[in-house]
């Protein structure tokens, strides 16, 4: 447990329990107009479906909206803005249920988010979509199943599907993959299930960039590190996989393009409590050759021992991912995420080889948590630096200012 906050060049500007309904996702995501900031953030599990936060004073952060979910069964873990549009993923606990899939806000009025159209993705094996990712050009990315899709095994229920957002009151599907043996009807045999830890093989976040627009890097679970060709949207095809897992644990989560360095910052994603599933670590991975990636190096992690105890996860998830807006940090050269009950970490990674932590903010147990300590789920960081942190666990959002 962390009775008290633990810092290293990090210092919190201040908290916000979004009015005790702390229980946020993994789509953190920013808006800067008419001289203001916002802050979007999507939950974990309802009832609400995503808050609204004015951050122009990130000391003073004040929550403007809240909506809420239809149901109990359904949650909006994602949510991506760009280009005056906030798209939400919904994904729903029992398959065959709706709204699964996703919904498209317009942001003219960027405290009143207002609805104007959906993607229905829900289907007798479709759970809808957990990720959603969307950098303001035509195309949205999605980790989703679909009406039509036959996993052969229920773990492998979701792929990549591109989106058409040309018209966004209409979002058509453009194109999919999966990774071949995973639906019925493929060529090649379903892959071998991992005999530990089996989280299934679909993917998790789809990365496209600016800098290479004909690349998506995946983080497929127990698939590991996929490149994706996406010139011709409507035909994906695998450029390169490194699967590494087993020996290691599993579960690929994110893998964030260093373009300048020729590398990958990759997290695989604690899922069990108690340090079960250790290790979970932020990878460095050589991509001069994108058809033979190599890791090469790790972020150094605190005592597997002792956070262990402290309750709840311990381990990577989620990086803050260099999103191509002017208000966004943008750095190849220090990586920041968040970690569970390690909270936020900042890491200089200039020499893959020997990744060096160079500051950490890990706030106090929230008040009323079922686990023992904070469990932060995602991070944005603003391009002065400013980090948004989000707990999964009720502890809502802490402002921390970088100092570095």
């Amino acid at each position: 447990m962390t009775d008290a906050a633990e810092s290293r060049n990090m210092r919190l500007l201040a908290h916000h329990d979004l009015d005790a309904n702390g229980l946020c996702g993994e789509g953190t995501a920013m808006l800067r107009t008419g001289g203001r900031s916002y802050l979007y953030v999507a939950n974990e599990r309802g009832p609400v479906n995503f808050s609204v936060l004015d951050v122009s004073d990130p000391r003073k952060p004040e929550l403007v909206a809240q909506t809420r979910l239809p149901h109990d069964k359904v949650r909006s873990n994602s949510l991506a803005v760009a280009g005056g549009l906030m798209l939400v993923a919904y994904q729903v606990s029992e398959r065959g249920l709706g709204p699964a899939g996703v919904e498209v806000f317009d942001l003219s009025n960027p405290v009143e988010p207002k609805s104007i159209g959906s993607l229905d993705l829900s289907g007798p094996t479709s759970r809808g979509t957990h990720w959603v990712g969307f950098w303001g050009d035509r195309y949205a990315y999605l980790a989703t199943g679909t009406s039509d899709s036959r996993p052969t095994h229920p773990r492998d229920d979701q792929f990549v599907v591109i989106v058409d957002m040309a018209d966004p009151s209409r979002p058509q599907e453009a194109g999919r993959w999966w990774l071949p043996g995973t639906q019925a009807g493929d060529s090649v045999p379903p892959p071998v299930r991992h005999k530990k830890f089996d989280y299934g093989f679909r993917p998790h976040n789809i990365n496209v960039y600016p800098q290479r627009p004909d690349r998506a890097y995946v983080g497929y679970i127990d698939g590991g590190i996929i490149i994706l060709d996406i010139a011709d949207k409507t035909r994906p095809t695998q450029v390169s996989r490194l699967d590494y897992s087993p020996p290691l644990p599993g579960f690929t989560h994110t893998v964030l393009p260093l373009f300048q360095h020729d590398l990958l910052a990759v997290t695989d994603e604690c899922v069990e409590t108690n340090g079960a599933d250790y290790p979970k670590l932020l990878w460095l991975a050589d991509m001069s050759d994108e058809d033979s990636l190599l890791l090469i190096g790790n972020a150094p992690m605190p005592s597997v021992e002792e956070h262990s105890k402290r309750g709840g996860r311990f381990g990577a998830h989620n990086l803050h991912e260099n999103e191509p807006d002017e208000w966004s940090w943008q750095s190849e050269d220090v990586i920041i995420g968040s970690f569970f009950n390690a909270g936020v970490r900042a890491y200089d990674v200039r020499n893959p080889f020997q990744p060096v932590e160079v500051a950490h903010y890990v706030p106090e147990t929230p008040a009323g948590s079922t686990v023992g300590a904070i469990q932060t789920n995602d991070v944005y960081v603003d391009a002065d630096g400013v980090i948004y942190a989000v707990d999964r666990n009720g502890g809502g959002l802490d402002v921390i200012q970088l100092d570095l």
